[in-house]
C-alpha cells in the first residue's frame, strides 16, 4: 500500500468578522480539495482575530455544538477531506471568563475526531514593547500529546506557542507520528527572528514533516503576523512556502521515503532518556 498524502496549510489574515474570515478560507479550502489536498491545516484563529483576547470569549462554544463547529464539520463533510482548525474558543463547564485554545481536526464524514487543547501559553513581554497575556482568559490544556490518523498516516498536533518547547513534539514522537501541524499567530517580529528555524529543527530532530499554516498581515488589534506558511521535510528542507499573503501552500508527501531515511539514520532509536 502507497503510503503517500496530499496536503496544503492555509494562510489567512483573518478579522474580527467571523462571517467574512469564514468565506475567505472556504475559498482557499475549496482550492486546496480541488487541486487534491486530503490534509487541510488552518492557522490559529482562523476564525476570529478581535480587538482584544477577551473578545474570543463571545465567540466560544461548547465542545462538540455550535454554529461554528457545525460549519468547519459541514465543509469538511462537502469536500471530504481532514480539515483542522488551528484553533477555536471552547467554553469550559462553569467557567465564564476563560476558554481552551482547541485545536479541532474533523473527518470527510464531518465528526470531530481529535482535539487538542493548547498547553503553552504566550503571556511574553517583547522588546518592541508589546505585551501578550494568553492566560487571562485562557486555560492552559492539559491533554497533550494528540495525534490521529489520516488515511493511515499518522498526524501529530500543537499551536503555535508549542513550537518553542521540544518535549511536546518528542512525546509526538513516541506516538509515531509522521506529520506535526503547527497552526499559528505567530508576530512579525518573532516570526522573522525564530518561525524557520523552529519549525526546520522540529521536523530534523523528530525526522517528521512539519506543516505549519499561520497568520499574515495586519490585525484588528494591531499586531501583525508574519505569514510565512510552508511545509518542511524530514530532513528539514523547506518543500514549499508562502510569504505575506493570505492563500496556501500544498504539497504531495511521499512518506515511503521518509520511512526509508528513518531506517537509515535512526536517530530515534539512538536516544538515551
Amino acid at each position: 500500500m502507497s503510503r503517500d498524502l496530499h496536503l496544503a496549510a492555509i494562510q489567512l489574515n483573518s478579522g474580527a468578522d467571523p462571517q467574512h474570515n469564514f468565506a475567505q478560507l472556504s475559498v482557499l479550502v475549496g482550492q486546496a480539495a480541488e487541486a487534491g489536498a486530503r490534509l487541510l491545516l488552518l492557522p490559529e484563529n482562523a476564525l476570529f482575530v478581535g480587538q482584544k483576547d477577551r473578545d474570543k470569549l463571545a465567540l466560544a462554544e461548547a465542545p462538540g455544538a455550535g454554529r461554528w463547529q457545525r460549519a468547519l464539520a459541514d465543509l469538511a463533510r462537502q469536500w471530504q477531506v481532514y480539515l483542522v482548525c488551528g484553533s477555536f474558543p471552547l467554553r469550559l463547564p462553569a467557567c465564564s471568563d476563560q476558554v481552551t485554545a482547541s485545536c479541532l481536526v474533523f473527518a470527510p464524514d464531518g465528526q470531530c475526531i481529535a482535539r487538542y487543547d493548547k498547553r503553552h501559553l504566550f503571556d511574553v513581554s517583547l522588546e518592541s514593547g508589546q505585551s501578550y497575556r494568553e492566560s487571562r482568559h485562557f486555560l492552559a490544556g492539559d491533554n497533550a500529546p494528540q495525534s490521529f490518523l489520516c488515511d493511515g498516516v499518522r498526524v501529530g498536533l500543537s499551536i503555535c506557542y508549542d513550537l518553542r518547547f521540544p518535549e511536546l513534539y518528542r512525546s509526538l514522537a513516541d506516538q509515531g507520528v509522521d506529520v506535526i501541524l503547527v497552526p499559528a499567530a505567530f508576530t512579525f517580529s518573532t516570526g522573522q527572528a525564530h518561525w524557520e528555524i523552529l519549525l526546520r529543527a522540529r521536523a530534523i530532530e523528530n525526522l517528521a514533516v512539519v506543516v505549519a499554516a499561520n497568520q499574515c498581515g495586519e490585525h484588528p488589534n494591531g499586531q501583525t503576523s508574519w505569514g510565512h506558511s510552508m511545509i518542511v521535510d524530514a530532513w528539514g528542507q523547506v518543500l514549499a512556502q508562502t510569504q505575506h499573503d493570505p492563500g496556501l501552500v500544498q504539497c504531495r508527501l511521499d512518506l515511503e521515503s521518509q520511512d526509508r531515511r528513518r531506517r537509515a539514520f535512526p536517530v530515534l532509536e539512538h536516544r538515551r532518556p
